[in-house]
């Protein structure tokens, strides 16, 4: 019972996260859409985890969790269980199941690693070729012809900007993009990028894991944008957006969320010039309660057996 619950949740999540990449109410509430993805990534690698092991550990009768423990217990004891425990589909399912957890969690820890000695090495560099300027506290300016504008994010954040996006921009533009980078380091969004980027390393022949990375990616941006134009006008920010690519832009570096470095920009720009009508409040509670309700289903059926 517990390993077709479990299934039937994997593909409700795969077939939601398919119709989810084209649907468009999105881009007028990214953060919503931000959770419900999170909720459908997370939910989606422990259902289908979790359907694998459930059916392999099914003769010891305890669920996931207590199957894996009476497995490791018995195992540790010089027996393995059950014999109905070591027929061929129980067995396949077993070796499948540890090899699918493994290699999700084994790619999710690679990437954080991978991002962080990228940080690193960017964060010494920067402390070698870039300046301090006055007028923008706390913000590094690299001497570059280019237009580049991106945060570090991290527990020691950098907001970066070239010379040339200092020539390029007006002040207004300047404050709008400093504005949007400030917002991408307050809400973190390098952690919701970090999860997908690692689905991505472990299937990337997948259509649909591809996708929503890349939607993931524009989201992040609209609500970096949403924030942003608190406190400045979203018209200077749509030009700094469309200043940027018209302009001999520099390559966002690895670890590093830039300004311009999505392929949506003009959906970007169209949203702050012509925003549309508003996600009413009972729809966006609603869709947070959906998102609560997926992060805690799949932990639910691993730790208590139908």
């Amino acid at each position: 019972m517990t390993a077709a619950a479990l299934g039937a949740l994997a593909l409700v999540c795969g077939v939601a996260a398919w119709r989810f990449t084209a649907a468009r109410w999105t881009y007028r509430a990214p953060r919503v859409a931000i959770l419900l993805w999170q909720a459908l990534g997370l939910t989606w690698g422990l259902a289908s985890t979790g359907a694998l092991l459930s059916y392999a550990l099914q003769p010891y009768g305890r669920g996931v969790l207590g199957g894996l423990g009476a497995f490791a217990a018995s195992a540790a004891s010089g027996g393995y269980g059950p014999p109905s425990a070591f027929d061929l589909p129980h067995t396949l399912a077993l070796v499948t199941g540890l090899s699918l957890l493994s290699v999700l969690v084994s790619v999710l820890i690679a990437a954080g690693v991978n991002v962080l000695s990228a940080r690193r090495r960017h964060r010494a560099l920067l402390a070698l070729i870039a300046r301090d300027d006055p007028g923008m506290p706390g913000v590094r300016v690299v001497d570059h012809p280019g237009a580049a504008a991106y945060c570090l994010p991290g527990l020691r954040s950098q907001v970066v900007v070239s010379a040339g996006t200092l020539q390029l921009l007006s002040p207004a533009e300047l404050a709008a993009v400093l504005a949007h980078e400030s917002a991408h380091v307050r809400e973190r969004h390098d952690l919701v990028l970090l999860p997908f980027a690692a689905l991505r390393r472990a299937l990337p022949w997948s259509q649909v894991v591809r996708d929503a990375q890349e939607t993931v990616e524009l989201l992040i941006e609209m609500a970096a944008d949403d924030r942003a134009r608190r406190f400045c006008s979203p018209r200077r920010l749509a030009t700094a957006l469309l200043r940027f690519g018209t302009a001999a832009s520099v390559p966002t570096p690895q670890g590093a969320l830039g300004m311009g470095a999505h392929n949506g920009v003009m959906l970007r720009v169209e949203r702050l010039i012509t925003p549309g009508p508003a996600v009413p409040q009972t729809l966006r509670a609603a869709g947070v309660v959906l998102a609560a309700t997926l992060t805690v289903s799949a932990p639910f059926l691993w730790l208590v057996p139908l």
